[in-house]
């Protein structure tokens, strides 16, 4: 019988002046019928319900958002469902909800016929950083040290892939609880004293704010982003934020997100698209007059860091694409997505020797038999945006045709007598649906 999964949608606001809100449950309807089978419960719903002891003070009772707000993967032999489920209400302060908070910011899998839980992992404890799972688990079958593991992979928001085998939730590779920084000024926050690291594949994106990752095309540009971060508080993955503005990296928008990976079935490979940028958040105690139940007030228009006239604060590349060997989790190579010519005609960085710079967006990649096709925003004509066609065994940039209007959502392939056909939606003054054939 066919199964249809759905996911609640509450009106939610990652910076909800409110400490109840309704929780994104996912529900499974009959799709034949239209009749409600199950729900999961993202935040449980009884003291005895499992996960509830990691809501400490009874906070599930009102905790919302905790919904899956990217897209599910499913296994029909396995008949397993694999739920990528965000963070909960506020995605910046928990000081009313202590404790690790399941199933918030973890991967879940699922029997589709119950909705029953077979296992799951939490990748984020308390999350702090709106490090939602932010695309869909890839699902893919590897040989890893001479056995084959049918395993899935999440990229996130933080630059990590953690990889575990579908049918147990055993991690394909070594994942450690190491011990991060709990010190914030904020009241009644309390962070997870520690946070699960993979031990492979490496991050796909830089992590952490130092000024050694402070950009240095010149002396004079570098004493400017060190200028330019005074007063902020910088640090490794997951330093908790805190009044005077954490500067925390990757930002709030990743890492990954929504443009997720795609994997290559013959050779192992898994390619996934990134940013480098950061994040600040301010907070406030709230008036009387907003009649919040929270302690604070989350405010997205606090202004971070500011390089003068638009310079990048990071050392490059500012957007990438990145081939993970799922054999071996290792890296394969990585490729900066564009060229950075924002930046290059830059009064301050004209006539500079820099390597790609990347920034030109992060879209979702495509794979053919031979290629790695990726939409990205700038190198068009008139600088305008374009479609990419990468090696996708070294990473080099092969060709590209330009685009109407930026790419809306991913590429898709098919086929048509016998030829092969790329097409992607572009935005623009009109919308629409472009599509390009390929070479024989």
């Amino acid at each position: 019988m066919l199964r249809q999964l759905s996911r609640a949608r509450p009106e939610e606001s990652d910076a909800t002046i409110s400490r109840a809100m309704p929780p994104g449950w996912a529900r499974a309807y009959d799709a034949k019928t239209g009749r409600h089978k199950w729900d999961f419960h993202t935040v449980p719903q009884s003291a005895d319900e499992y996960g509830a002891d990691t809501w400490l003070n009874d906070s599930w009772r009102e905790a919302g958002n905790t919904n899956i707000w990217s897209i599910m993967s499913g296994d029909p032999e396995l008949g397993y469902v694999y739920l990528p489920i965000g963070t909960p209400t506020s995605d910046y302060y928990g000081g009313h909800r202590p404790g690790d908070n399941l199933f918030a910011e973890s991967l879940v899998a699922v029997d589709v016929e119950t909705g029953q839980r077979q296992w799951h992992f939490q990748m984020v404890h308390h999350g702090l950083w709106d490090y939602d799972n932010p695309a869909a688990p890839n699902l893919i079958d590897v040989m890893v040290e001479g056995r084959m593991v049918k395993a899935v992979a999440q990229v996130t928001k933080q630059g990590y892939l953690y990889a575990f085998d579908r049918v147990t939730g055993e991690p394909i590779w070594p994942i450690l609880e190491r011990t991060v920084s709990t010190d914030t000024d904020l009241v009644r926050e309390t962070p997870s004293p520690t946070q699960p690291f993979p031990t492979k594949p490496p991050p796909f994106e830089y992590q952490g704010t130092s000024i050694e990752d402070l950009v240095d095309f010149t002396p004079e540009i570098r004493q400017l982003a060190i200028e330019a971060v005074e007063g902020f508080r910088l640090g490794p993955l997951y330093t908790p934020n805190s009044m005077a503005g954490t500067v925390f990296r990757p930002s709030i928008g990743g890492g990954a997100n929504w443009s997720g990976a795609a994997v290559d079935p013959e050779s192992g490979l898994l390619y996934v698209t990134s940013r480098n940028a950061h994040s600040v958040m301010g907070y406030r105690e709230p008036g009387p007059e907003e009649e919040s139940t929270l302690r604070y007030i989350v405010e997205f228009g606090r202004q971070g860091p500011q390089m003068p006239q638009g310079l990048p604060l990071w050392k490059p590349p500012y957007s990438r694409v990145t081939a993970i060997d799922m054999t071996r989790g290792e890296h394969t190579w990585m490729a900066p997505l564009g060229n950075g010519d924002r930046y290059r005609n830059h009064p301050m960085l004209r006539g500079l020797n820099l390597p790609p710079l990347g920034g030109d967006g992060r879209g979702s990649p495509l794979l053919t038999s031979t290629l790695l096709v990726v939409p990205v925003t700038a190198g068009g004509k008139d600088g305008g945006p374009r479609l990419v066609a990468y090696d996708k065994g070294t990473g080099q940039e092969l060709g590209s045709v330009d685009l109407p209007g930026g790419a809306l959502g991913a590429p898709i392939g098919y086929m048509l007598e016998g030829k092969q056909y790329i097409a992607v939606t572009v935005g623009g003054e009109v919308p629409g649906l472009v599509s390009f054939g390929l070479p024989h």
